[in-house]
């Protein structure tokens, strides 16, 4: 990737200062390490990645030369209660970065992961620092298939996912995609820190394909079914049992029922 020219046309203050790898076993980890020596915005780019996770410790598959993956550092001001807002965030930005940059209907399912017709495009995974109760560090990392044959995922994964290549036909500019998802970043991430969470939820909202729907939500050891009525002012999704108990989830794995 041409890391000069996503530093120069980049807007913000997000992926002025890029640490490119051809290879590393996870972007989140590398930026975990570099965090404290690094100033906000800071991203870590790798070509591909030998140990890439998604949520629940899944391995996510990433060839080299063809897709993003990327881990933007972090210093939100904000209280651990409320860092599943950073994700909220990083999904709308992403999801509209796509949009803009490959016409694809990208939506968002809740909590990370950014689909096209039902399939999955990518995710984001987002780990904390924290240090007397207080967030030191969000790293952010974002993955979108971009250019790779969904047929060299295995099995399950065949039948869910999905790349931008696949989509529309052709190849796609790895370099104009993550332009624009940096930039969306840091669009959000100024609203986010500086104006109110209303924008950014309501964004997301129109953005998302899980809300109205009859999903179940593994937390934890727990299997939860019911009908995805909103989220919170914190992000956390408000789920309607059968019996009509609502249940605020802060982070789980989620399943559209068909």
């Amino acid at each position: 990737m041409n890391v000069a020219y996503i530093k120069a046309q980049v807007k913000g203050i997000i992926g002025k200062e890029i640490f490119f790898y051809e290879t590393v076993g996870s972007t989140n980890t590398v930026a975990a390490e570099l965090s404290e020596k690094t100033s906000e915005g800071a991203v870590v780019l790798a070509d591909s990645q030998e140990r890439g996770r998604g949520r629940l410790g899944r391995t996510w598959i990433s060839p080299a030369g063809v897709n993003i993956h990327i881990s933007v550092i972090l210093r939100p001001k904000m209280e651990i209660r409320d860092a599943t807002l950073i994700t909220i965030m990083a999904a709308v930005a992403c999801a509209t970065a796509l949009r803009k940059t490959t016409g694809l209907d990208v939506s968002i399912k809740w909590p990370n992961d950014l689909t096209v017709s039902g399939k999955k495009l990518g995710g984001i995974l987002t780990d904390l620092k924290t240090e007397k109760g207080a967030i030191t560090a969000a790293i952010v990392g974002i993955g979108i298939n971009v250019n790779s044959d969904t047929d060299i995922f295995p099995g399950e994964v065949n039948r869910i996912a999905t790349s931008v290549k696949k989509e529309t036909g052709n190849l796609a500019s790895r370099e104009a995609i993550a332009i624009a998802v940096l930039d969306e970043m840091d669009r959000w991430y100024t609203i986010l820190q500086e104006v109110d969470n209303n924008m950014l939820l309501s964004e997301w909202k129109r953005l998302t394909s899980t809300l109205g729907k009859k999903v179940v939500v593994i937390v934890g050891e727990e299997t939860l079914m019911g009908t995805a009525e909103a989220i919170d002012d914190e992000g956390r999704l408000l789920l309607t049992l059968p019996s009509g108990e609502i249940k605020r989830i802060s982070s789980g794995d989620l399943t559209v029922l068909r």
